[in-house]
């Protein structure tokens, strides 16, 4: 049974369960959604931000769910190591990158970009329903401000998240000093890609799932850090699993 994956077009936490559907080659079709009006589906099924996954009478409402539920239909041991102790190394670097980077990058990221309101558009009507693709302009002046009270967005909130970015690409320098070419054990993990997806409003991979501009794009202080970040060994690594393992991109 073809699933479907309830997103916004941006949302990394959307990328993760994108990311994960198309590795895992499970069917889906995605059912994109603009802000505010995402909520109209979301709520309908239980939840309340997005990614929301439809499958087999089931809904999953967060990402994990989503990428453990997909990992079992597909048969198991992919993402999620059948080793005890390695499942639970995943299972820990997967919940700290959910609760701290991807927070982070949010809230930084939005702040880089909300002043420009075109290009946020641009990002936020990849394949949404023609009426809210209409709709999205007229409603800018209030999803701008919602944006901002939803994840606390001011000059102090936003560089404090910048250096938790930094700080968290630090503490993953450190993990990846011996010379693993993975997180955890020897093959491609849900730690992993949560890693990378989560980090890509920070980075701006050019294989990423969510329609993000490019370097050349965004404000410079954006391009500055970006570029800082994609120095770092956690940018590196983050990098190459997006070429290496981000597989049937949109």
């Amino acid at each position: 049974m073809t699933a479907v994956l309830v997103t916004m077009p941006h949302s990394h936490y959307a990328e993760k369960a994108r990311w994960a559907l198309d590795w895992l080659a499970m069917p889906y079709r995605e059912e994109p959604h603009v802000p505010l009006l995402h909520r109209l589906t979301t709520k309908r099924h239980g939840g309340g931000s997005v990614p929301v996954l439809l499958h087999g009478g089931r809904c999953l409402v967060d990402s994990t769910d989503i990428l453990v539920h997909a990992d079992a239909q597909c048969g198991g041991d992919r993402l999620y190591p059948a080793d005890p102790s390695l499942r639970r190394d995943v299972d820990a670097l997967e919940e700290r990158f959910d609760t701290v980077l991807g927070v982070h990058t949010r809230r930084w990221a939005y702040a880089q970009l909300l002043p420009d309101r075109r290009r946020l558009r641009a990002m936020m009507l990849r394949g949404v329903p023609r009426l809210e693709a209409l709709l999205l302009p007229l409603m800018m002046p209030l999803v701008v401000p919602a944006v901002r009270a939803a994840f606390r967005i001011t000059p102090e909130s936003t560089e404090r998240s910048r250096q938790r970015v930094r700080a968290e690409f630090d503490a993953l320098d450190a993990l990846l000093a011996d010379g693993r070419r993975f997180l955890v054990g020897a093959r491609f993990s849900a730690a992993d890609l949560t890693f990378a997806a989560l980090a890509s409003p920070a980075l701006l991979p050019p294989q990423c799932g969510a329609p993000y501009p490019g370097l050349d794009e965004v404000p410079a202080a954006m391009r500055d850090e970006a570029l800082h970040l994609r120095g770092t060994a956690a940018g590196r690594f983050a990098l190459r699993l997006y070429a290496e393992q981000r597989l049937n991109r949109p």
